[in-house]
């Protein structure tokens, strides 16, 4: 989550992870990027592998740096690999660090490979190409350049809370070769813009549109990780599991919008349902944002619950 915002509009941060970070970035940078050059380009429904990865990431526990595609990129994994299980990549939301979900790592390393990293932009990792845009091609690239290290040729769920949902719930319909379960918690809805527009109108003021006018700067790439955050529709994964699970309350410091974002969010989780077939979408009761913070259990199940199916299908 970007957290530049007042602790006044922090509620708005559930909007889209983002949100509100355009306030308090460098404005010059709006409007003058372009998409970064040499990205690499991802053929629709296939998963390109990053060429002459090397897997590497099979017995290391702690965090350390990996070379990808030019880049430093910062990893942490912890637990044991146990034969036909997945790796379970952890992704953080916007603005945060892979710290953000150690102690999900932790529980989970007891009974399964897990491993997270920053994206560049964020934590320990090295900072996006000035005066440029990332697109889903170039963090996707990126994600893909991760799991050649660390996952090799083995299966792998994707964990993705905000906007490391939204980024896991773009890559899998293309790479199902590779990722075999998603488990999305309070994932940036797929047509955050739009649904901002919507929710919010042109003629609000103060903290209302502060959080519409901050969500949509950060759509647009006034963020940490230059990242434009793209709305369009859902792709299918075909049958994979999938576990979707929602906040339950969040938008107190908005009341004259409250119960109209709810709505908004609520419906933007139902549409990540359209990812699979195999799909649930369940609300964590007493869950702010930060579900995995607030329900630990619930976030914890999830992730047991899509890695166990993973391991298990056929």
């Amino acid at each position: 989550m970007f957290r530049t915002l007042a602790k006044a509009t922090a509620a708005i941060a559930v909007v889209c992870t983002a949100a509100g970070a355009g306030l308090a970035l460098d404005e010059g940078r709006a409007g003058a990027a372009t998409p970064t050059a040499g990205a690499a380009t991802r053929t629709a429904g296939t998963a390109t592998r990053t060429a002459g990865a090397a897997f590497t990431g099979s017995d290391f526990t702690g965090t350390r740096k990996i070379r990808v595609d030019g880049h430093s990129v910062n990893v942490s994994c912890a637990g044991r690999a146990h034969r036909g299980r997945p790796l379970v990549m952890l992704m953080a939301g916007g603005g945060e660090g892979l710290d953000n979900m150690a102690a999900l790592q932790k529980s989970l390393s007891r009974t399964n490979r897990v491993c997270s990293y920053d994206r560049l932009g964020e934590g320990a990792s090295d900072q996006p190409a000035a005066g440029t845009l990332q697109t889903m091609d170039d963090t996707g690239a990126l994600l893909t350049g991760v799991l050649d290290r660390l996952a090799g040729d083995r299966p792998v769920v994707l964990a993705g809370h905000s906007l490391g949902g939204y980024i896991a719930a773009r890559y899998t319909p293309g790479h199902t070769d590779r990722v075999k379960g998603l488990v999305l918690l309070d994932a940036t809805i797929p047509h955050l813009t739009r649904d901002m527009n919507r929710t919010i109108p042109a003629d609000a003021t103060g903290v209302p549109a502060q959080v519409r006018d901050g969500a949509i700067a950060a759509n647009e790439g006034q963020n940490p990780e230059q990242f434009v955050i793209a709305d369009g529709p859902v792709r299918s994964a075909g049958h994979i599991p999938v576990e979707i699970l929602k906040h339950e309350s969040q938008y107190a410091e908005v009341p004259e919008y409250g119960p109209a974002l709810e709505k908004m969010w609520a419906d933007g989780q139902r549409e990540w349902q359209r990812i699979s077939a195999r799909s649930s979408l369940t609300t964590a009761k007493g869950s702010g944002h930060y579900i995995h913070t607030d329900r630990p259990d619930l976030a914890l199940k999830a992730v047991q619950k899509v890695a166990h199916r993973a391991a298990h299908q056929h």
